[in-house]
């Protein structure tokens, strides 16, 4: 049977018809902004906010997950044989490629030293390759909302960068909210028992990405709280930088139509770290 969602003040949206289909891939076209980062013009920032982007040693990283999960996205998308999901799927990956484009041009303005990309293989199997994508997303943006409005907040990073990313940030919510959805739409298109064996799918594709998440942390962490230190964390306890991050996740994903359902198990597990830090 199909789940149904429902929401005060809202018909029924019964889960993987094609009404949910419909509603999903519309959100995500019908929001997109047309912008061209070649096209963004840089400001010019005080020395002391140049040195900190300098400091932080995300951006290699940052421009490869973009890269790369464009390519996954791609990928997906040439399977997909519905015409309006396949048209919302591009559009997704369009805008991986442009945060990517504007990430490069930024690294390019300020004089931010990257290293050689490696190569960006297609998936073999790539629904599993936009799971990967579409999880990452909703672990990493989920704290990314948190922490960007403590950095605009702390005044870490200047407010004229702040405003040039604003759009990116909204568009990593869309972006969760889409995934999230197809997943949910994708699973009640299946038999029960095929619905077994994505169930496995999604839990291996997670574990993944946790142990790749912790791995990271203790990898580039250290250099990123000591480029923050004494700017952007020295307020800020832990229990409040997961109540910012419900916040923002909250905030954001208030701006699109409440009868999509939204991902809860990584809002939830930060609700219940906030009670004991």
């Amino acid at each position: 049977m199909s789940a149904v969602a429902r929401e005060a003040g809202n018909a029924d949206l019964v889960i993987g018809s094609d009404a949910h289909l419909a509603l999903f891939c519309r959100m995500l076209l019908d929001t997109h902004i047309p912008y061209k980062p070649a096209h963004q013009v840089w400001p010019k920032i005080a020395d002391d906010a140049s040195a900190r982007l300098l400091k932080l040693q995300i951006w290699d990283r940052a421009i490869q997950t973009e890269t790369r999960a464009s390519v996954l996205i791609y990928s997906f998308a040439a399977c997909v044989k519905d015409s309006l999901l396949k048209r919302a799927v591009e559009m997704n990956a369009f805008e991986e490629v442009r945060h990517r484009e504007l990430l490069t041009n930024l690294a390019a303005f300020y004089g931010i030293t990257l290293p050689r990309e490696p190569a960006y293989p297609r998936p073999v199997d790539s629904e599993r390759g936009f799971m990967k994508v579409g999880y990452s997303e909703c672990i990493d943006s989920f704290f990314a909302f948190g922490l960007y409005s403590l950095a605009e907040r702390s005044g870490f990073f200047p407010s004229e960068l702040v405003k040039i990313f604003e759009p990116v940030m909204q568009e990593e919510c869309r972006h969760i909210l889409f995934f999230y959805n197809w997943m949910l739409w994708h699973r009640a298109q299946l038999r029960w028992w095929r619905r077994i064996i994505f169930d496995g799918r999604r839990a291996s594709v997670f574990l993944g990405l946790i142990r790749e998440r912790l791995m990271i942390s203790f990898r580039i962490g250290g250099e990123a709280i000591r480029a923050g230190r004494g700017n952007l964390m020295n307020d800020a306890s832990p229990g409040a930088v997961l109540a910012a991050c419900l916040a923002e996740n909250n905030r954001r994903m208030a701006a699109y139509d409440p009868r999509l359902p939204r991902p809860t198990f990584v809002p939830t597990l930060a609700w219940l770290a906030r009670h004991f830090v």
